[in-house]
């Protein structure tokens, strides 16, 4: 398993048009992927999930991705969020 954190650096918080790039990428991927805010989990390849975690600017973040191809699909998710929040 691949687990990285991220500070959201976005004023407007994780809002549709970034979170829909990154469940884009999420999606490119066999690996499993989740994103945990304030104790609460949610799948990274469903929209409706990580914009229900109602995730603020500034808040941390964490992304875990388990799978067949787990390390380059870290890489990517991270890299896009680094682009786009």
């Amino acid at each position: 398993m691949q687990t990285f954190t991220y500070t959201i650096r976005d004023k407007e918080g994780v809002h549709a048009r970034p979170a829909g790039i990154v469940v884009a990428e999420a999606r490119k991927y066999a690996s499993n992927a989740t994103i945990t805010s304030k104790g609460k989990t949610a799948d990274l390849k469903r929209i409706f999930g990580v914009m229900g975690l109602c995730i603020k600017f500034g808040e941390e973040i964490t992304i875990s991705v388990s799978g067949s191809d787990e390390q380059i699909a870290a890489e990517a998710i991270q890299k896009a969020f680094a682009m786009n929040l």
